[in-house]
């Protein structure tokens, strides 16, 4: 069936509705990417009261430093905030701990 207005024949089924389309989140929601480097993962611990940490020791040792102005080094990690909650509130059950390649 042709709908007036249109140029595209389009078929009717009766009773069924279209669904409107679902914009795409264009914000990436894991953390890896091409700029990026997997160093470790986030999850829940058993008894749901803590955040625990998995850290790759090699990975580790590859990660770029900063030495601060009293001589401290460190590494920077990133997690996202939204996987983050995810693993927080129990929709995601682990989430990766990376750092972003300059």
């Amino acid at each position: 069936m042709l709908r007036e207005g249109t140029a595209q024949r389009e078929q009717e089924v009766p009773g069924v509705v279209n669904m409107p389309k679902i914009e795409e989140n264009k914000e990436p929601d894991n953390e890896q990417n091409a700029n990026s480097m997997l160093v470790g993962f986030v999850r829940k611990s058993n008894a749901g009261r803590a955040i625990k940490l998995s850290i790759n020791t090699s990975s580790f040792q590859d990660c770029a430093t900063f030495v601060t102005s009293d001589g401290q080094t460190y590494v920077q990690l990133i997690v996202s905030l939204n996987a983050l909650t995810g693993v927080i509130d129990g929709s995601r059950a682990v989430t990766s701990i990376s750092q972003l390649n300059s």
